[in-house]
């Protein structure tokens, strides 16, 4: 006989016919009534037990945790929170779990706690939720560059360039820690390593999709990146996702569009498929917001805010008009930004984003044209000559959630750049080819997964959204 998800058999509900599940029980109550869950759905079946017609000593093994085969007829549930029951004519039971060390018990339990067991944690409603969530985000963006002409490209995970010029990456190297080879400067020769030179974990993959951009027009990558930045917050990771497509032939207007459109596919997406799991999770949210003072709490719940996003336009905005909006507002005035906006040329904060989608503007907002000081090199300089056609979107409740630019296609000013921040034209010979053979405009953005993923469940610290985050000090499992 061949067994049925908990998720189709309760979109079918096939009354009066044998049927037979596999799951984790969540709870035995009364030595009667088993709550068995796979995963499939966030709901459970409902088995119900004749303890009279079962050996004890396979009843003793009915705990919390511990993995069963149930064959029984499906009927109409006589008790309340659910519709159909199984009624369990026999018991398999694959593997057992310990109630005195089994440790994701039916109770509340602390996310830090859970992160401890991050190996069992997508046994629990909320993380299995927001893994189901996870995965048809995924979907989404694959169906979206797929649907829309775009070539899915698989950048390389070690890489000898630094796309974003921050220098904070990991090392990937054979040398022997502890006696490495040295050259006559007194320095570790990385010519005697793997790869001939210094190499380490990509940060970005934006550098070689520009590459693959300049061939195929329009390329996506979807995949693992690194940053060795040591900071303990909640919003950040070591490793962690992108979403980067590259596009020739696009200016900023087409970028920005681009952008909007996706974000909203993607989020509609979550809403017309993971409706059960949102619920979930925006009442999870509801119930934690109960205990934060009423200035701390959200103005609007999980799925208004996803909804927020999708009906709405998203407002376009210099940077120059933002900081005289941010300059000017009464947080500002009356000293209750943590960082106070008093120049042009600041480097916008969460704060402050979050202030011009939640307060000023109400919607979703696209800032661009920052100060080329504060984007990376490879941002197009505008005529100004002291801004890059550079945007962020901005999101309620996270601010930045995506960032991009205008690629700069000019050969002269790529080199001036390149040349200012000392970096070194033969690392980046490629890159520079692409402006000396058949340069055009070009455009992308990056979108960090995890990011989306957050904003999708509403959950406050990225380290659960990711199946094992990686974070200084912590590389488990």
């Amino acid at each position: 006989m061949r067994s049925i998800a908990i998720k189709e058999l309760l979109a079918k509900q096939p009354l009066g016919d044998t049927v037979e599940v596999n799951g984790w029980v969540k709870t035995f109550r009364s030595n009667r009534f088993i709550a068995l869950n796979d995963g499939s759905t966030i709901q459970n079946i409902q088995c119900v037990v004749d303890f009279e017609k079962f050996d004890e000593s396979i009843l003793k093994k009915i705990t919390t945790g511990a993995a069963l085969k149930i064959k029984g007829q499906l009927v109409e549930s006589q008790g309340k929170g659910q519709s159909v029951e199984i009624q369990t004519e026999d018991i398999f039971v694959h593997g057992t779990a310990d109630p005195d060390t089994y440790p994701i018990q039916p109770k509340k339990h602390s996310l830090e706690f859970l992160r401890e067991k991050a190996h069992l944690r997508v046994r629990t409603n909320t993380f299995s939720a927001i893994m189901r969530v996870r995965s048809v985000l995924s979907f989404a963006v694959h169906s979206y560059f797929q649907q829309n002409g775009f070539y899915y490209m698989h950048p390389p995970i070690i890489t000898g360039s630094d796309a974003e010029g921050a220098g904070e990456m990991f090392r990937v190297t054979t040398l022997d820690s502890k006696n490495p080879p040295m050259n006559e400067d007194g320095e570790v020769d990385f010519g005697e390593d793997f790869f001939g030179k210094e190499a380490n974990l990509t940060v970005s993959g934006q550098l070689e999709a520009e590459t693959y951009a300049m061939g195929l027009g329009k390329v996506y990558t979807f995949g693992p990146t690194f940053r060795a930045e040591n900071s303990n917050t909640s919003r950040h990771l070591a490793e962690f996702w992108m979403i980067e497509p590259e596009m020739a032939f696009y200016d900023l207007d087409a970028n920005m569009d681009l952008a909007e459109d996706f974000i909203k596919f993607t989020i509609r997406y979550v809403l017309d498929h993971c409706q059960e799991d949102l619920v979930f999770l925006e009442k999870r949210l509801l119930d934690e917001e109960k205990s934060k003072p009423q200035h701390e709490r959200s103005e609007m719940t999980l799925i208004e805010k996803l909804k927020f996003v999708v009906d709405n336009n998203f407002k376009r905005v210099t940077y120059t008009e933002a900081i005289d909006i941010l300059r000017n507002s009464k947080p500002n005035k009356k000293k209750k930004f943590q960082f106070l906006i008093n120049e042009w040329g600041a480097d916008l904060q969460s704060e402050h984003e979050r202030f011009l989608v939640e307060k000023h503007f109400k919607c979703p907002v696209i800032l661009f044209d920052y100060p080329a000081d504060i984007k990376a090199f490879y941002m197009r300089l505008n005529e100004d000559g002291k801004t890059v056609r550079a945007m962020d979107v901005l999101f309620p409740g996270i601010g930045e959630i995506a960032g991009g630019s205008q690629r700069e296609e000019r050969l002269e000013v790529l080199q001036q750049k390149i040349k200012a921040l000392d970096i070194e034209e033969e690392e980046l010979w490629w890159y520079l080819d692409l402006r000396r053979f058949g340069t055009a405009v070009h455009s992308g953005f990056g979108l960090g997964f995890e990011r989306l993923v957050q904003f999708a469940t509403g959950m406050g610290n990225i380290r659960d959204v990711i199946p094992y985050p990686r974070t200084p000090q912590n590389a488990e499992f």
